[in-house]
């Protein structure tokens, strides 16, 4: 039967038992290296690709793509704005709002908030609220006058829910009989929100009448809220549609408010990964050091193959074949590892928090309160591309060395 003699070779030198444990045990440290470097890269890449996920779909959900304003005063006739808005290209919706801060109070807890009056209807072409109501609805703030729908955080903080009052004060001062005093407004919890994400601390919606009236502006807006096909175009489309409308206008994008977080999610991603393909360099300097030490210990059977007439590049192929199998192997190992880790984490994390009985991460510190990951297999690919080149490129100096044995020299002293 026909075998391929370096590899035939290669593979008996593999499986074979050594009278030297320690290079066995060198050759298993490799492998579980390579094993947990190729893992390790697999899973963080995931969570860092889930937190990329977490903020595109869920922060850039809850704020606009980009938002269109009055220069230095409310913007009038917004309907007309926002209906030659619509018909540009690109554009997925456009929702007129107004914003305050203030400070919620109940019961002696007092909260800062971000109060945004909106449109229930059109609301949701430029929002995912409606998608994550807890409890009420959206809808709710059309029906009820001055009604107000928290965020999940923000309302267990002040121990409310739908139904009960809480008073909203803006930093503004109203003259009465009774001195300087400053605006006050009691509001109806209608609803509650839940993103998983820090704006479950700090915002609040009430409807756009009830916004203005609080605000005194009337019937103007302070802008609108604009949702593309592509968040990314939206810096530059924002732009040229603003240019295009008649009138000064200030222009706001989602970059200003979040691009920095996103930015540094993709730093981070680049940077754990080459930090973590340190550990697959270190798992590659083991196969080196193997290889070097299983070449010293089969100098006389290399001898003996090539006084047979093995050539020394059939020599090579067989250590490359060593150091190649050791490689695969540890490479197949951690993909299977970092698949599984990374398609779990989540549940994982989750279930330790309950356990344990404490959270990992708080959405008062961090902008979303879970571990997420979403493995790409794009990311799969290239990492197990680079392991196992980089496996092969370990085995090269040590088979060189072993195919420049002498046979006269080896055997000498045998």
């Amino acid at each position: 039967m026909f075998r391929p003699f370096s590899l035939y070779v290669g593979l008996r030198y593999t499986g074979a038992k050594r009278s030297n444990h320690f290079i066995s045990f060198i050759s298993l440290v490799s492998m579980l290296g390579l094993m947990l470097g190729v893992a390790a890269l697999i899973l963080v890449l995931s969570v860092m690709n889930g937190f990329d996920r977490e903020l595109k779909q869920r922060i850039l959900g809850m704020v606009p793509h980009a938002t269109i304003a009055g220069y230095g005063e409310p913007l009038q006739s917004w309907e007309r704005v926002a209906d030659d808005i619509a018909r540009q290209p690109g554009v997925l919706g456009t929702a007129p709002y107004i914003q305050a801060q203030g400070m919620l109070t109940q019961g002696g807890s007092v909260h800062g908030v971000q109060v945004t009056g909106i449109d229930p209807v059109r609301e949701n072409q430029v929002s995912i609220i409606g998608e994550h109501m807890r409890a009420g609805s959206l809808a709710a703030l059309g029906n009820e006058r001055f009604g107000i729908v928290l965020g999940a955080i923000l309302a267990r903080s002040l121990g409310v829910g739908p139904g009960d009052k809480v008073t909203l004060v803006l930093p503004e001062a109203s003259v009465s009989v009774a001195g300087v005093v400053p605006r006050m407004k009691r509001f109806t919890v209608v609803g509650v929100f839940e993103v998983g994400a820090e704006l479950d601390a700090n915002l609040a919606y009430i409807s756009l009448e009830d916004a203005a009236v609080i605000t005194r502006q009337g019937n103007g807006v302070d802008g609108i809220r604009l949702r593309f096909d592509d968040l990314f175009d939206a810096p530059a489309a924002v732009r040229q549609i603003a240019s295009g409308l008649s009138g000064p206008y200030l222009v706001s994008d989602w970059t200003r408010s979040h691009g920095n977080l996103f930015q540094a999610i993709q730093m981070e991603k680049r940077m754990i990964g080459l930090l973590l393909f340190l550990i697959v360099f270190v798992a590659a300097f083991n196969i080196v050091s193997t290889l070097v030490m299983v070449v010293t210990d089969k100098k006389a059977d290399i001898a003996i193959l090539r006084t047979l007439g093995a050539t020394s590049g059939r020599i090579m192929r067989i250590f490359m074949v060593q150091g190649c199998l050791i490689g695969t192997i540890g490479t197949l190992l951690g993909t299977g590892l970092g698949v599984l880790l990374a398609l779990t984490v989540t549940d994982l994390v989750a279930w330790m928090e309950r356990v344990l009985g404490i959270q990992f991460l708080s959405a008062d510190v961090y902008f979303i309160s879970y571990l997420p990951s979403q493995l790409q297999w794009d990311d799969v690919t290239l990492i197990c591309s680079a392991a196992l080149t980089i496996g092969f490129l370990a085995t090269l100096y040590p088979a060189w060395r072993a195919s420049r044995t002498e046979p006269a020299e080896a055997l000498r002293y045998e």
